[in-house]
């Protein structure tokens, strides 16, 4: 194999591990924002089920009034 050769190699090498370095960052970034979004969207499924709650609770309350 050529000195040329060997570089070309060696670079071909490198870009390869800096491919898949930006890869893994990436797919991180990806599970890091999913994890995200779905707390949020938990969070505000919850505060609408407590708000749910509140209304029927204050519903009952007026029906046991009348």
């Amino acid at each position: 194999m050529s000195k040329v050769e060997r570089v070309t190699s060696v670079k071909n090498e490198l870009l390869d591990i800096f491919m898949s370095i930006n890869v893994a960052e990436h797919e991180k970034r990806s599970r890091s924002a999913a994890q995200r979004n779905l707390r949020a969207r938990r969070g505000i499924e919850l505060h609408q089920e407590f708000k749910q709650l509140e209304r029927n609770i204050a519903d009952l309350v007026d029906e046991e009034r009348h």
